[in-house]
């Protein structure tokens, strides 16, 4: 393993890796990250999600992955870590090694799961930025644990009540009636109470001004997760499980430059050509234009009212599909010097893409041209433009082959000039021939200099072994990773709650079907024990069939377009 990260050094000086041993000296957390992934980081690392899982590896360690977005809306990896347990000192430790990696600059909004040593550990470590919990895990837990007073199953519709707790309502008083009401209509209250508590991590009113790009979940590191084990076995060592990873990122990056590809290569379908919309489709990438461009079709059937004061609009958005019907009224108020507007829907904090509402009130202001400083750089096609420096100060350069190719074109091409412009004389090709002679040992001596470096021993001798650092032999020698129990195969694993769930509905659907043998004890059977295996049945079928809906309702999150005038608005961002 030690060996794999020093050739990946020896390709590239930006890659880091960094070890935590224990008293024994033996590996027992492990972090890595390459020059891409410093790189997306800067660009596009203010929204993160983190999630780890299992069965990766035949130590039977979970594995963590750090994701986000990039300027296409696809996945993007800043880091991934191989952990002893999951623990609050081994996620300190891993949040504290992922800062220095990035030259401490902290995310604006972190998403996890609800596990307690990870809550612990984040507001320790980053301290700047907003903890949001996963959505889709608290439906799930949702499903899990809420349950209708008896005798209100049919009225009840608890788990949409939730939904509408954590998704819909805006105003903090709606939502803390509504959560009271559904309260009152639950069995058991206790998981009700625990996820009130962080009521200000799920619910959207305490999310109105979170930069979240649209993200309310870590199902970003679920599907990364499960594209990573269609490469994988359980019984993969850690280097071969290392290689397979960086294959699974290989794909993921395919797909990026592919999506960049079509960019450069396909004109975006403007429905109107107006100035600011050809902007918009010269500045932004064609998702990210897409959704400018529904915004800017619903600012059009937007109908304004102005209030008492200093340029100050009420602002309602028609419905594009021709219905007479409008959406909740926002109010907006306007700054016509510095060309801002301040809204209650908060869509461009929250996003980064101007909503309907503000680019209604620049229209009234006669602003035809979108303002700079509503343009997010991170969703322009230059989000990755600039140089970026690591934490030793020395510019991180994606792939050195490519550099170097690069020069050698360069080089080639002017040597390839003056040879052709010399060959017409004797005496200038001696002058070249005599002066490549003087320069080829010059460049010899340069080359070999960084080698003698190289072979220098550090004589620092740190707990938590620093990224980039030349190992000592020994260490080389008699590493060795902290060995932990491993779960035979023969033992009979837990069952998760849904494989019950599962588990109870084809025995269900079995004694639906009576046989010879049961018609004859059909008589002797006690009524009351019929009813209630009925019942457990159905109730199990109800909240299986509840968990599939909600399976799929974060998939919006991260969708890409969509010809629905309201997708973007509502869905997606």
């Amino acid at each position: 393993m030690l060996k794999y990260f020093h050739d990946k050094i020896s390709e590239n000086p930006s890659f880091q890796y960094a070890l935590q041993v224990d008293c024994e000296e033996h590996i027992t957390n492990i972090f890595w990250v390459d020059a891409k992934m410093i790189l997306d980081y800067a660009h596009f690392g203010d929204v993160v999600t983190f999630d780890t899982t299992f069965g990766t590896n035949k130590e039977y360690r979970p594995f963590g992955v750090f994701l986000g977005l990039n300027q296409f809306r696809e996945t993007t990896i800043f880091g991934a870590a191989i952990l002893f347990d999951e623990t609050e000192a081994s996620f300190t430790w891993l949040f504290e090694t992922f800062l220095a990696a990035h030259n401490y600059r902290q995310p604006r909004t972190i998403y996890t799961d609800q596990d307690a040593a990870m809550g612990k550990a984040i507001p320790n470590v980053f301290t700047e930025s907003y903890h949001g919990l996963c959505t889709f895990h608290i439906m799930q837990n949702a499903v899990k644990h809420l349950s209708p007073v008896k005798g209100q199953e049919k009225e009840s519709h608890i788990l949409s009540d939730f939904s509408a707790c954590m998704y819909r309502y805006e105003d903090k008083i709606e939502f803390e009636e509504a959560f009271d009401s559904m309260r009152s209509k639950v069995h058991k209250q206790t998981w009700l109470d625990s996820i009130y508590k962080v009521k200000e991590k799920w619910a959207e009113c305490y999310m109105r001004d979170v930069f979240s790009l649209g993200v309310r979940s870590t199902q970003l590191s679920e599907s990364f997760n499960g594209s990573l084990k269609n490469h994988l076995k359980s019984d993969f060592d850690i280097v071969r499980f290392l290689k397979h990873f960086e294959r699974t990122v290989e794909e993921t990056r395919a797909r990026e430059l592919e999506a960049e590809f079509e960019a450069r290569k396909k004109l975006p379908r403007r429905r109107m050509c107006t100035h600011m919309l050809i902007q918009a489709s010269d500045v932004y990438t064609p998702v990210i234009f897409e959704a400018f461009q529904v915004e800017y079709e619903r600012s059009m059937a937007a109908c304004t009212t102005v209030l008492d004061g200093d340029n100050k609009y009420t602002v309602t958005i028609g419905n594009l599909s021709g219905d007479l019907s409008f959406e909740e009224e926002r109010i907006v108020t306007a700054n016509p010097f510095n060309q801002t507007t301040d809204y209650s829907c908060q869509m461009f904090n929250r996003t980064g893409i101007l909503c309907a509402h503000g680019l209604k009130v620049l229209d009234l202001m006669n602003i035809k041209m979108l303002p700079t400083h509503y343009v997010l750089k991170r969703w322009t096609r230059e989000a990755c433009s600039g140089s970026i420096l690591d934490r030793q100060g020395r510019e991180v350069v994606e792939n050195p082959k490519l550099e170097a190719q690069l020069r050698l074109r360069s080089l080639s091409h002017k040597f390839l000039n003056m040879a052709y412009k010399a060959a017409i004389s004797l005496e200038c090709c001696l002058l070249i021939d005599n002066a490549l002679d003087l320069l080829g040992p010059q460049v010899e001596d340069k080359l070999n200099a960084p080698s003698s470096v190289a072979n220098e021993k550090p004589c620092n001798d740190q707990e938590n072994i620093s990224p980039n650092m030349q190992q000592r032999d020994d260490l080389l020698g008699t590493a060795q990773l902290k060995k932990k129990e491993v779960q035979l195969k023969g033992s009979k694993r837990k069952k998760s709650w849904i494989e019950k769930l599962r588990k109870g509905k084809r025995k269900a659907t079995k004694s639906a079907v009576p046989t010879k043998k049961g018609a004859k004890k059909e008589d002797g059977a006690p009524p009351h024990v019929q009813v209630e295996n009925n019942s457990s049945n159905k109730e199990a079928n109800v909240d299986l069939h509840e968990y599939r809906v909600i399976g799929d309702f974060t998939r919006l999150l991260t969708s890409m377009a969509s010809h629905d005038e309201n997708f973007y608005d509502e869905d997606l961002f």
